[in-house]
């Protein structure tokens, strides 16, 4: 099994970081350079930053929060919201992220994904799908855009599978369902997307307890394990959720 690795989120709104439930009701959890850099300490093996009303508001993703968040750390940055063009992307990389996170714009223009990917390579495309449960569509599940509040019609883990062969190399799940309740990730959606791609996925959305992020690992299939409310919180460390996945016979960096 390969190393599973930690990814606190920093959602982001007004410059500050954000967190609500469901992707609705958000209330503040901090600054985002203060949080990524104590995440960072406490052994984050990397970051994500989602600038969570970019695309409601037809606006970029704000590149002074990316500079600002990309210089207070050293390990990997994947920036999203907003993302739309080539240009785009370019300019969230020169501001110091990693990897740009994409979701209605890909859906939008999936052309969009095989040129970012032949462009700047793979590694730094993800591909962001959130869904919710819809027993008319073949997995079950629907693809949603625009922060989570427009369902398109379209099968997420079919899009999921196209995505790998537009180039991304990335996965990020996402189930509107479980998003911000502390009730454990969306196992069958994760699993699903883990099934059909061959990519690192990351669970996400809903981590509350420590066995939560077992269960994304071993019933989810992911390698990467996404959470916010905990670790804003301080329900939970990073250290003790890598420790209990240790415990459990999980290859983690400590």
């Amino acid at each position: 099994m390969s190393v599973i690795k930690i990814m606190p989120c920093l959602d982001m709104k007004g410059g500050r970081v954000v967190k609500g439930v469901n992707f609705a009701g958000m209330k503040d959890a901090g600054d985002p350079v203060e949080n990524a850099a104590f995440y960072q300490q406490e052994g984050a093996d990397e970051l994500a930053m989602l600038d969570i009303a970019a695309t409601l508001e037809n606006r970029k993703t704000s590149l002074e929060w990316v500079r600002n968040v990309s210089t207070a750390i050293k390990i990997p940055l994947t920036v999203g919201g907003g993302i739309s063009s080539l240009n785009d992307i370019e300019l969230v990389l020169e501001a110091g992220a990693s990897k740009v996170s994409m979701n209605s714009a890909a859906v939008r223009n999936p052309t969009l994904v095989k040129q970012a990917a032949l462009k700047f390579g793979s590694d730094k495309i993800t591909v962001a799908i959130d869904a919710r449960r819809n027993k008319a569509l073949p997995s079950g599940f629907e693809l949603v855009v625009d922060g989570g509040t427009r369902p398109v019609g379209q099968d997420a883990v079919l899009w999921a599978r196209e995505c790998q062969k537009l180039g991304a190399g990335v996965i990020l799940p996402t189930s509107i369902d479980g998003d911000g309740m502390q009730t454990g990730y969306d196992l069958e959606f994760t699993r699903a997307i883990a099934d059909a791609v061959t990519l690192p996925v990351i669970a996400s959305g809903g981590a509350g307890k420590l066995e939560h992020f077992y269960e994304g690992v071993v019933k989810g299939g992911a390698q990467v394990l996404l959470a916010a409310s905990v670790f804003h919180y301080r329900i939970l460390s990073i250290r003790k959720v890598k420790e209990y996945l240790k415990s459990k016979g999980i290859s983690v960096n400590l």
